[in-house]
C-alpha cells in the first residue's frame, strides 16, 4: 500500500495531469491512499472517496455525489459558500 500527501500541491496544471496518469498506472498494482483537497484531482484518479472529518468516515460515495453533498460541503466550504 502507498500513501500519497497532498500529491498535486503547488504543481502546475500540466504538472497535475502527469501525476493523475502516474497515481493511476500505479494503482493499477498497488493500493492507494491519497489524502487530497484538489477535487478536480480527485476527479482525475479516484472513483470512490472517503471523506474524514474530526478523525471519523463522514461520508463514502463517488466522487460526483461527495462534490454535491451539503454536508460535505458545509464542513469544508462553510455554509455561506455551500448557499
Amino acid at each position: 500500500m502507498i500513501l500519497l500527501d497532498e500529491p498535486a500541491a503547488g504543481m502546475t496544471h500540466e504538472e497535475v495531469h502527469k501525476t493523475a496518469e502516474l497515481v493511476r498506472e500505479i494503482n493499477r498494482t498497488k493500493a492507494l491512499i491519497v489524502v487530497e483537497h484538489d477535487m478536480q484531482f480527485i476527479r482525475m484518479i479516484a472513483k470512490q472517496v472517503t471523506v474524514f472529518n474530526q478523525g471519523s468516515v463522514l461520508v463514502e460515495d463517488s466522487v460526483e455525489n461527495i462534490m454535491r453533498n451539503p454536508q460535505v460541503r458545509d464542513i469544508y466550504l462553510g455554509k455561506q459558500a455551500a448557499a
